[in-house]
């Protein structure tokens, strides 16, 4: 291998380095180079401010003014503390720069209100903190993100408004409340004591977000950075349209962001259309990582979501941070986390067609320091399907472990282990003529089964166990390293599949596919390092990694024998197969090693820039068995991305960007050289903006995006293959999520896409690219009623809009535009939930893709789903 001993050498020091930091004792890690100011009790402490009243007039009683414009640096706040004083509370924003943290503080009735500029809150989940009823006289206390660059601190009172005091502390930035009805207790006189007890602390987690708010993560940079402050569309479908949904594949989630489903039949349900481009399942992540595994032939099987906290994507080239992939973008899988408080939750389902479904969510802290915590899914489901004979039984288990032994270091193990047994996990489908077009004969019955009961039988077992380490080496360096190690095996198994229809239309040609036992496993490895420093006025987050991507599929065979043929109108299955008409046997290894780095530039407070690029070494070998043959390809690639945002105001960010991806090609042309990935080029402009105090954003973008070196026929050897092809794709999409009002949420998408071949030696120039609708819609929305009598009740309801499509590149026929609608009903009270959702609710008769004309696919029909859940 070329790349492989420089690869084993860099990941021996990456982990021999995250061992001395694990290892090495408090004293020897390094110190903020940002003093801190000296900590002290409560008594001691000689405060910033003595009052609320003192606040308002240094701050003349006004709201906060807009901030200059030379380039501030926003805190971060990682997280809000309360703590039980004799006299009241105190409410901690967790931060290492409590001291440039400058709230401005206000009343409204019986409110506090104090309001932080640059600062942005960074939690592991939510979006808000609230606690309920924390002290006494005091009914609750919450901190929001107002916009980009500040936050927001209420405390609401029961009678009159508590007096307030500042101060810092080692972890941050320090609210001291005192009950109006304490302060004459808080005057008197308190014996000393030589040591200062411990403050009791009170249970104050990420609120457990009922909202569709997108969430802030680091998919569009490898950073925490804002949504606004990305030049490029980042969506993110969060957990509780999951659950309000009743999801269970990929493709259902990102049915809310206006995305199709891909024409590949074996990976339905993983592998997507974003942009007019197939996003194959390979291109997927996993918390970061390369994910590959739902992407092989031979070996299908659908991710579980219940580990799934909210599904990201980066729509248009995202090769610069994650390599070899699709010009359309990537989706990231983000897994839930363990919680510092205890959790548990127990939910069962039954549902249409033979539905059964439990699953338990049990997390809180190991050690009473909350130094150590876990978090546990498993989940069984056991179903049958709208088409006869095919059913899937599933287990599912997923630990996690987080070890914190300092503020500055955290490592994080966690694994998965699904074994998935179905009939034909696979969709085979029904020809075009018969189903979407006219059939002298009739319809075909969209439940009917054109394999073979007796012979398809598959199972899968799944594996994944990885790591994630975290380190900060000052306030302003950290390192992150992270590995991933998963398997799919699969035992012997075969399956039948249709070929084409004959001339009387209801008589199908089928072959039966008989696969060895076969094995395929990744390794996912990345390390970076995040930096913040200045030149001149000029602030710089630096961004430097490098990741290390390897697959390996041994033994890979499989053989083919004809099979009888079936009649649609009239099926008979057992029958005997045929005879052998050829196989494959061979083994194949990937390497994918990438070096990346990224710089976002503060150049003034509301203008940034982001550079960035990526240089990919690709080498991919492949031992083919009877006759013994090793074929070897090595490909390499830069791949930039450029970016600019510009805020008029906070709350809103206008952004442009350049970005290119590569997705490497496996074959040579009639001269024997091997063929170049493809690349793809993105041109993007948008508008995006926080409305509603940051609880709705919306996302308006219009983007050109061109995928050139396009395999295609060569005209003058038809035997072989060359890169002279091309397709182009232009569009708008429109992205709006979050709360209209409270226990009102709304997640909403329109994308338009004019997807054509602009050039090819077979395909005519102007042909729409296959399943990609030119108008697509989708909203979902729910209501719970937050007070009164029917506290609690709610409902949601969906409707999703695709258009025409084409089935082929040829443009021979089109699939025909729907619309579905969804529906659900809720009851939530206190720590019990039940539901019950309608999918497909008007029963509408719809075909969601095609892989050819002899394989069209239906929608799901009419299906109902009932569920009950307990939290406590």
């Amino acid at each position: 291998m070329r790349i492989l001993p420089k690869i084993q050498l860099t990941l021996f020091f990456q982990i021999a380095g995250m061992a001395v930091f694990v290892s090495a004792p408090a004293s020897a890690q390094l110190k903020s180079v940002i003093p801190i100011r000296d900590v002290k009790s409560l008594n001691q402490t000689k405060y910033l401010t003595r009052t609320a009243q003192d606040l308002l007039v240094q701050s003349t009683s006004k709201t906060p003014q807009p901030s200059t414009p030379e380039a501030i640096t926003v805190v971060p706040v990682t997280d809000v503390q309360l703590k039980q004083t004799p006299t009241g509370i105190e409410v901690i924003l967790i931060t290492n720069h409590s001291d440039a943290l400058k709230p401005n503080t206000r009343t409204q009735g019986n409110q506090l209100i104090a309001d932080i500029p640059n600062a942005q809150l960074r939690l592991k989940s939510g979006a808000t903190f609230r606690a309920q009823n924390p002290a006494k006289g005091i009914s609750s206390v919450t901190v929001t993100q107002v916009d980009a660059s500040s936050i927001r601190l209420i405390v609401t009172a029961i009678q009159d408004v508590p007096e307030l005091k500042l101060y810092d502390s080692s972890s941050g930035l320090v609210f001291g409340l005192t009950n109006s009805t304490s302060i004459a207790d808080r005057l008197k006189p308190k014996p000393s004591s030589a040591k200062n007890p411990e403050p009791i602390e009170i249970v104050v987690t990420a609120e457990p977000t009922s909202s569709y708010r997108e969430a802030d993560g680091t998919t569009g940079t490898r950073t925490r950075t804002p949504n606004l402050l990305v030049p490029q569309t980042v969506q993110s479908v969060p957990r509780q349209v999951i659950e309000d949904q009743a999801d269970t594949r990929v493709g259902d989630v990102l049915r809310n962001l206006g995305i199709g489903q891909n024409s590949e039949p074996s990976r339905l349900g993983e592998s997507v259309i974003i942009r007019g481009f197939d996003v194959e399942a390979s291109n997927s992540l996993r918390d970061g990582l390369r994910d590959n595994l739902t992407s092989f032939i031979g070996t299908p099987f659908q991710n579980d979501l219940a580990n799934i906290e909210r599904i990201d994507v980066l729509r248009g080239p995202a090769s610069v941070l994650y390599g070899n992939g699709s010009p359309g973008g990537v989706y990231n899988l983000i897994t839930k986390q363990p919680l510092s408080t205890p959790y548990y939750s127990i939910e069962g389902s039954v549902g249409s067609y033979s539905l059964y479904k439990s699953s338990i969510d049990f997390s809180g802290p190991l050690t009473p320091d909350k130094k150590l915590l876990y978090r546990l899914n498993v989940d069984y489901e056991n179903s049958g399907s709208y088409i006869n004979y095919v059913y899937a039984e599933r287990t599912f288990v997923a630990p996690v472990i987080t070890w914190q032994p300092s503020r500055d270091t955290k490592l994080t193990v966690s694994g998965e282990y699904l074994n998935s047994r179905q009939a034909e996990l696979s969709p085979l489908g029904l020809p075009a003529i018969g189903t979407i077009l006219p059939n002298p004969n009739g319809k075909f019955s969209p439940n009917t089964y054109v394999g073979d009961p007796t012979q398809d039988r598959e199972k899968v077992t799944v594996g994944r166990v990885g790591y994630k380490f975290e380190h900060n080496f000052s306030d302003k360096w950290s390192l992150y390293n992270s590995l991933s190690y998963a398997f799919v095996e699969r035992p012997y198994t075969n399956d039948v599949t249709p070929t084409s229809l004959q001339a009387d239309n209801r008589t199908v040609n089928r072959f039966e596919q008989i696969w060895g036992a076969t094995s395929v496993s990744n390794i996912s490895q990345d390390t970076h390092v995040v930096g913040k420093f200045k030149t001149g006025s000029i602030e710089h987050q630096l961004l430097i990694g490098v990741d290390w991507y390897q697959r390996i599929v041994s033994p890979f065979s499989f053989t083919i024998r004809t099979f009888p043929t079936i009649d649609i109108f009239n099926p008979v299955y057992g029958q005997t197969p045929g005879t052998l008409l050829g196989g494959r046997k061979d083994k194949e290894r990937l390497d994918d090693l990438g070096v990346y780095f990224q710089d976002q530039l503060s150049v003034a407070s509301n203008l940034k820039l982001v550079l960035g690029g990526r240089g990919d070494f690709v080498d991919q070998k492949t031992l083919t068995f009877d006759p013994s043959t090793l074929t070897a390809q090595f490909n390499s690639a830069f791949s930039p991305r450029l970016g600019i945002v510009y805020q008029p105001i906070p709350s809103v960010s206008l952004y442009a960007s350049y970005s290119r991806s590569f997705d490497q090609v496996v074959g040579t042309d009639v001269n024997n050289n091997p063929f170049s990935p493809t690349r793809g080029t993105q041109y993007e402009v948008g508008v995006k903006t926080d409305l509603l105090d940051q609880k709705l954003s919306a996302t308006l973008a219009l983007y050109q995006l061109t995928q050139s070196n396009v395999i295609t026929t060569d005209i003058n050897n038809p035997n072989f293959a060359t890169q002279v092809g091309e397709q182009r794709s232009r569009g708008v999409e429109l992205f709006v999520s979050g709360e209209l009002t409270p226990g009102w949420n709304i997640i909403a998408a329109y994308n338009y896409t004019d997807g054509r071949v602009t050039r090819d030696t077979v395909y005519k120039v102007g042909s729409l690219l296959t399943n990609t609708p030119e108008n697509s819609a989708s909203i979902w929305t729910t209501y719970i009623i937050p007070k009164g009598k029917l506290h609690g009740f709610g409902g949601g309801l969906g409707v999703y809009y695709t258009g025409d499509r084409e089935g082929d590149l040829t443009n021979t026929y089109t699939l025909p535009s729907y619309v579905r609608t969804d529906a659900a009903l809720y009851y939530r009270h206190k720590k019990f939930q039940a539901a019950l959702n309608f999918k497909n609710l008007f029963d509408v008769l719809y075909y969601q893709g095609a892989y050819n004309i002899n394989r069209v696919f239906r929608g799901e029909p009419f299906e109902v789903e009932g569920s009950l859940k307990w939290q406590f």
